[in-house]
């Protein structure tokens, strides 16, 4: 979202008021990733020390965008360090804001992640820019300028900050303090966090990938944690016991035999990749027609290559990567992009851009040339943040406001939730129950309000644990 006001820091409210104790206790703030999946921020206080466990942008309703836009809600200045469970840019994103408001500490995370968020968060400023700009010559935004919440050279100045990290390895953070990195799945690089202090240890699960995943490793067993943070994006619902490929096929014939395309927003880290794996399986078994398979986003283009370059964080093996890869069309530019839409384009294809919840990017001016047309279908393909065009087109909308316009949608419109990276509510609870005692509390985040208090309900009920769903700013010491 593009708006005339880059709120800069300007105070900074102290959630344990004016008789807040150091010592050595440890305190947890919950900054966002509460009753929402997005803006993932976790401030740790733990002695003298400030941790931030990732730092992510809101995304969705206009309310939780807006907290983009507010001053940073703890003096950047003051944190010691960032730690990243993952690349993502609900959990990634809002860095740039806080380098340019004072951060000069480094940024932690897995040699993955760092090399994913070294192409996403330029390219997060740069779609920025590119929106407003648009904005600005359309006349589609009420504010005037409107102006990129950063920029790509704002983003780029983070880069240098990273600290790549080994799965496995205890990395010291000063005061005390450490943090260990473990496999979550998800996506490339994804991990869980264990922060230790004083010989406590809190856990963020960060967000927990499948078991039996094809592409990513198996979230890592957990025996014991004094403290945890588990997300809950799915903590209501079971993925739809179907398998993907078939779900896959089906939707990709049914377009094809009406001469029409397939047109799929995609998370460019990640979904991007697992679809490919799918679509190149389906295609040499002769269970699709060969059509052309697009990738359009150089975003995603290269995550592909860096997904090619860490093989011993996934489950492909080098060979495989190069043949399910290698039959797939490229488009990075703009003109190529264009290509695919210009002049009455109609050969039926298989047209896969980010982003993965259709918030911004190329998918954007593919869906105004898709929607409308009754041969194609649009596939989604993982969980839909409410107040996203995903969530609008998969709930039935019959428009969606695009660069000011709302453009018609008599595509057929699917969502396959099996293609999921995000761990369901029964996969949450059998990671869970490797537990061998139960967590001093457990805190329950990174969902919609109806998912956190499902997910809260049963662990309370079969696990007999103590949970809490915190709010927004909660600021909670873990005694």
């Amino acid at each position: 979202m593009a708006i005339n006001d880059r709120g800069s820091f300007s105070s900074f409210r102290d959630w344990g008021g004016q008789d807040r104790e150091r010592g050595q206790r440890l305190h947890i703030t919950f900054l966002g990733g509460v009753g929402t999946v997005t803006g993932s921020k976790y401030l740790i206080e733990a002695g003298d020390r400030k941790i931030l466990v990732d730092c992510g942008l809101f995304q969705g309703y206009k309310q939780f965008r807006l907290r983009n836009w507010a001053p940073p809600p703890v003096d950047p200045s003051t944190i010691d360090a960032v730690v990243l469970t993952h690349a993502h840019i609900d959990h990634s994103g809002y860095l740039p804001v806080l380098v340019r408001n004072g951060y000069r500490g480094r940024i932690v995370a897995t040699n993955a992640t760092r090399d994913l968020c070294e192409i996403l968060l330029p390219d997060s400023g740069y779609l920025q820019e590119k929106e407003a700009d648009f904005a600005n010559r359309h006349g589609t935004s009420k504010h005037h300028p409107a102006l990129p919440l950063y920029t790509k050279e704002e983003a780029e100045d983070v880069i240098p900050r990273f600290s790549g990290v080994e799965f496995g390895e205890d990395t010291d953070l000063g005061g005390g303090v450490s943090i260990r990195m473990l496999r979550a799945g998800h996506i490339l690089g994804a991990a869980m966090v264990r922060l230790s202090h004083e010989g406590r240890h809190l856990l963020f699960s960060g967000d927990l990938g499948r078991p039996g995943d094809a592409t990513m490793p198996d979230p890592e067993t957990v025996r014991q944690a004094d403290w945890l943070v588990v997300e809950s994006t799915y903590g209501n619902r079971s993925h739809a016991a179907l398998d993907p490929e078939d779900a896959l096929a089906d939707v990709v014939n049914r377009a094809a035999s009406r001469g029409g395309s397939v047109l799929i927003p995609s998370f460019a880290v990640g979904r991007a990749q697992s679809l490919l794996y799918h679509l190149h399986r389906l295609k040499a078994d002769g269970r699709i027609p060969d059509i052309p398979i697009v990738l359009d986003s150089p975003m995603a283009i290269n995550a592909t290559d860096i997904f090619c370059r860490h093989v011993d964080d996934h489950r492909l093996t080098r060979a495989e990567c190069v043949q399910v890869f290698g039959g797939v069309r490229y488009t990075r530019t703009v003109e190529e992009s264009k290509s695919l839409t210009a002049n009455g384009f109609r050969m039926p294809m298989i047209l896969i851009s980010a982003s993965g919840m259709a918030t911004g990017g190329r998918i954007l001016h593919h869906l105004r040339h898709f929607a409308p047309d009754h041969r194609n279908a649009i596939l989604f393909a993982g969980y839909q943040a409410g107040g996203t065009r995903g969530a609008s087109m998969t709930g039935g909308a019959r428009s969606v406001k695009i660069f000011g316009e709302y453009v018609p949608i008599r595509a057929e419109v699917d969502n396959l939730d099996m293609l999921s990276a995000h761990a369901d509510a029964d996969e949450i609870m059998g990671w869970l129950a490797h537990f061998e005692s139960p967590p001093r509390r457990t805190f329950i985040t990174h969902g919609e309000p109806a998912a956190s208090d499902a997910l809260r309900h049963r662990i309370e009920e079969d696990l007999r644990w103590p949970c809490l769903v915190p709010d927004y700013r909660d600021r909670v010491a873990l005694d």
